[in-house]
């Protein structure tokens, strides 16, 4: 595994960050099911190694730009978890005043910006780039989506002119093997993703995105170069969604049980706690960090539950059109 090329310290750092993105959608899971949250989640529950990897190579004036299936980037990021919580029951202490829930997750102080609309957040990434470049501020932008947005326009032709003018964006793709339904053997006619990088003459490669070292190896690489003015880079994640498209969604219609039994045992939590014993931290500490995890989402769920909706009289401050 990757991980061995990784310090002890960044190791725990990695599991924990990825501890607490999978306690906190848990969480979302069980509150969907009560129906405490309006409308549909989705959750990354099985892809955290890919959120928690590459944000760690970013420094605070970077941008991340992603879609509807956000938090755990968000909370790898940087975004405060209560915060995040009551955004997404829709209360007026969330980062978005309650306005956007969670398939709009918008926190400028963590540099944070998500869309709903697959593909939507390709041209927003291209313009931050810009931005950057234009004021020369030296800080990149990754964008991530999944492997069905990239059958948009706005992918190739965000691709397309991030290279012509070498932008500092880093196009992070998670290949979770479906597009809502739709597995990727069917909706592409390559069977690599990172393949269509050559298009537009930039560099493109696929990792395992359950290995939260490769990802940090890998994204470090490409962030430098990218901040280095080098321009864009397309990193293929492969991974895979332990839920449905949905929370609640009946996957096993277009999925098998032994398909997930398999992925469930590459998921990246169980990856990275299997490597943290082989480096003798042990059964207690790891059951300390889940523990530690698990305070943090409770806290963040008791503040949201405390927290007031949103005054219908003011439903549309802050919104613009």
């Amino acid at each position: 595994m990757g991980a061995e090329l990784l310090q002890r310290e960044l190791s725990i750092a990695l599991f924990k960050k990825m501890l607490l993105i999978r306690k906190f959608e848990e969480c979302l899971s069980l509150l969907a099911s009560k129906r405490e949250i309006a409308g549909v989640v989705h959750l990354s529950i099985g892809q955290e190694a890919v959120a928690a990897g590459a944000c760690a190579t970013l420094n605070d004036e970077d941008w991340i730009v992603s879609g509807h299936r956000a938090h755990g980037h968000a909370i790898a990021k940087g975004v405060q978890v209560p915060s995040l919580m009551a955004e997404i029951l829709g209360k007026e202490t969330g980062c978005c005043k309650g306005r956007g829930g969670s398939m709009h997750i918008i926190d400028t102080s963590s540099r944070v910006i998500s869309t709903s609309f697959v593909g939507s957040g390709f041209p927003i990434a291209t313009g931050l780039g810009l931005s950057s470049k234009i004021q020369k501020r030296n800080n990149i932008v990754l964008m991530f989506a999944g492997d069905g947005a990239t059958n948009t326009g706005a992918f190739h032709e965000s691709l397309n002119l991030c290279s012509i003018w070498k932008l500092p964006v880093v196009f992070v793709i998670e290949n979770n093997q479906y597009a809502i339904s739709t597995r990727i053997t069917s909706s592409s006619a390559i069977s690599v993703i990172s393949d269509r990088a050559k298009s537009y003459g930039i560099p493109g490669l696929t990792i395992d995105g359950n290995d939260v070292a490769k990802v940090y190896e890998t994204l470090t690489n490409v962030v430098a170069s990218a901040r280095e003015g080098a321009g864009p880079s397309l990193v293929e994640c492969l991974t895979y969604r332990l839920h449905g498209h949905y929370d609640g969604e009946q996957w096993e219609v277009y999925r098998t049980s032994d398909e997930v039994k398999e992925w469930e045992q590459k998921e990246p939590i169980l990856r990275m706690k299997q490597h943290l014993l082989q480096q003798r931290i042990s059964e207690i500490e790891i059951q300390m960090f889940q523990r530690e995890a698990e305070a943090k989402v409770e806290d963040a769920l008791s503040f949201a539950r405390r927290s007031e909706a949103p005054d219908i009289s003011q439903l549309a401050q802050h919104i613009f059109s």
